[in-house]
């Protein structure tokens, strides 16, 4: 299983100059791919913008958006070319994770609607596919990817999730933190796929959240509490599964292991670069 980490431009109160050396150190350290998350009414950086800045400073590890809320954006086009124009910058490093989103507010600001979003996914997806590989119609929106096929991986816990696993997409990401979650729904992600007769099985990943040394309890609790608040329990799920020590980092990248996850990817609650000495450490 590969180990990845995130970046910390969901920490609120993050540095330009953090985000840079994060990066850096991230790839002298062999983590396979920086991931970022996605939120519009929080003290985060837009994702992609985020990645931009991380593919200038490295050359060698994936780039993945873990996940972003693609309904809330305006059109399928724009963000096609926001995408295209990320994995052409890393030489086509981009992993595109893509959900549906959870909060209305993110909704309301760009004008979109909440409760369409999962039939605007559904038709932003397609048309992303289409700009991407010129398709009449669309082939003036530039520049093309490097990648001849962008991976996407999709997130959630709905029916509909797994069934677009099977039909169009390259994978499934289980959020939370938890093995159990993503030993439960993974089957799902697999049996959609063979449905659809597709050869092989789905990429199956996960995210996870940490934070080590001093104080990394009270850190993990301040953040995701503040982050997930709108998920009332889930926060407090979430939180109590974040990693605060090297033993619970190992046993837990042991589990998912054992659970068939092809790749890990963990999210900092604090945006020190030092997090990501420590994290390398506690894997070592």
């Amino acid at each position: 299983m590969e180990i990845g980490i995130g970046l910390p431009s969901t920490v609120p109160g993050f540095s330009g100059s953090e985000v840079v050396e994060w990066a850096k150190r991230a790839e002298a350290l062999g983590f396979s791919t920086l991931g970022v998350i996605d939120r519009l009414v929080y003290a985060n950086a837009e994702p992609l913008t985020v990645l931009a800045a991380a593919a200038a400073v490295t050359t060698r590890i994936r780039l993945a958006t873990t996940i972003l809320v693609a309904p809330a954006r305006p059109s399928g086009a724009l963000l096609a070319k926001q995408v295209a124009s990320v994995d052409r910058l890393s030489g086509g490093r981009l992993t595109l994770g893509l959900g549906v989103g959870g909060r209305a507010d993110d909704f309301a600001v760009t004008g979109t609607r909440y409760h369409e979003r999962g039939r605007r996914f559904a038709q932003m997806l397609a048309e992303m596919r289409d700009v991407w590989a010129g398709s009449e119609g669309t082939g003036e929106i530039g520049p093309a990817p490097v990648q001849e096929r962008i991976p996407v991986l999709l997130g959630g816990r709905a029916e509909a999730v797994f069934r677009r696993v099977g039909e169009v997409a390259d994978g499934w990401i289980s959020t939370g933190g938890r093995v159990e979650m993503f030993s439960e729904l993974a089957p799902k992600a697999c049996r959609a796929w063979a449905e659809n007769g597709r050869p092989g099985r789905p990429r199956l990943a996960a995210i996870g959240y940490f934070a080590l040394g001093d104080d990394a309890r009270h850190a993990a609790d301040e953040h995701l509490l503040d982050y997930y608040a709108f998920l009332g329990d889930f926060a407090k799920f979430t939180a109590a599964g974040a990693l605060t020590d090297a033993g619970a980092v190992r046993e837990t990248v042991a589990a998912f292991a054992e659970a068939g996850c092809d790749e890990l990817i963990l999210h900092p609650c604090l945006s020190d670069p030092e997090q990501v000495t420590l994290l390398a450490r506690a894997l070592a």
